[in-house]
């Protein structure tokens, strides 16, 4: 699809020079996208933020109202499900040591990794510094606060390790006792 100005304006959304889209993205109204990546085949849903130094792999699901800050680097064939937020920072606030407001200069950002396939339900949150592992489901409304391991389901506040599962193919050809 070509995003040119009065596509753009028409649907309120907001791309900046600098973000990379590749090829068949599909993006909804009300996005904001500046300084990002996103690859082949991606659909970003309405109301998404997506900061600069933001990769995102191919093949991939941005549900709505969904927020991924400068940071995080999301792996092919991911799922994020709607108003999902990601956090960089481990020690957010408004001002610094001299009672100004902070910059870019007062503050870390602490990376986050999503891996190939991982999907992540509704209203979760992911904290700084996490790596979702392959295939891994994170439940609506967690809070990821550490690493969750690949083919791993985890859910709950903190997000707590519920099963694994052993198998993505079995899961696929709809074995039920895949998880």
């Amino acid at each position: 699809m070509d995003f040119d100005e009065t596509y753009c304006q028409a649907n309120f959304i907001r791309i900046s020079k600098d973000v990379k889209l590749g090829k068949n993205v599909k993006i909804f109204g009300f996005v904001n996208l500046y300084g990002c990546e996103i690859g082949d085949n991606t659909k970003i849903g309405a109301f998404v933020e997506i900061q600069k130094g933001v990769k995102i792999g191919s093949n991939c699901k941005i549900s709505s109202h969904t927020f991924i800050c400068e940071g995080v680097t999301i792996e092919d064939g991911v799922f994020i499900g709607h108003n999902v937020t990601f956090i960089n920072d481990l020690y957010p606030r408004a001002i610094n040591e001299r009672g100004d407001l902070q910059t870019e200069k007062d503050w870390k950002v602490v990376p986050t990794l999503v891996k190939r396939g991982a999907s992540i339900g509704s209203s979760a949150t992911i904290l700084a510094g996490v790596t979702i592992g392959e295939y891994a489901i994170v439940g609506a409304g967690a809070v990821v606060t550490k690493d969750v391991p690949p083919y791993t389901i985890v859910a709950g506040v903190p997000a707590r390790i519920l099963r694994t599962i052993r198998d993505f193919d079995d899961e696929k050809k709809g074995d039920p006792n895949a998880y």
